[in-house]
């Protein structure tokens, strides 16, 4: 995963200057999420022009999370089409039993299957291609897991979705 994401640098580097593109809003995305604790689909709706509500359903080593978040997007670099974004939500799902690698890189131990729910931010870039429903975003996700803890981390995201 780390590899996928250190990869996808250049590619945001080349989208940050690039700035004749002319990139159409769209109103909802489909696709997938990979992230630093799960990977899944998810979908993102436009209620109005700056504010999104997205939704990732993500599946993890023995278990589930349903994740929500509210996101505040803006204009970034006075690139077209690149947009700057971030906010918060919550996440609720279950795990089994197991030793799970942090993405700090610690180890936590659980005997039996739990609870998972906690409150998420996000903070990324995200890039429309212009005359193609496909959306591309990088981004950071800090989150508080609150039932097995507290214990924070923060993980990086790379989205893909369809657009329209």
């Amino acid at each position: 995963m780390k590899k996928i994401l250190f990869s996808s640098f250049p590619l945001l580097f080349m989208l940050l200057i690039s700035k004749q593109s002319n990139a159409q809003d769209y109103k909802t995305a489909v696709g997938l999420k990979f992230g630093g604790y799960e990977n899944g689909p998810s979908i993102k709706f436009f209620p109005n022009n700056d504010v999104a509500l997205e939704g990732v359903l993500g599946f993890r080593a023995h278990g589930v999370v349903i994740t929500g978040l509210y996101e505040i997007h803006q204009p970034a670099f006075g690139a077209s089409g690149l947009k700057f974004y971030y906010g918060a939500g919550a996440h609720i799902g279950s795990e089994g039993a197991g030793v799970y690698q942090t993405f700090g890189g610690g180890n936590e131990t659980y005997n039996s299957a739990h609870v998972l729910f906690g409150v998420d931010g996000v903070l990324g870039l995200e890039y429309k291609i212009p005359q193609a429903p496909i959306a591309i975003s990088l981004d950071l996700n800090p989150r508080a897991e609150l039932a097995t803890g507290p214990f924070f981390d923060i993980a990086p995201g790379l989205g893909l979705k369809y657009t329209f």
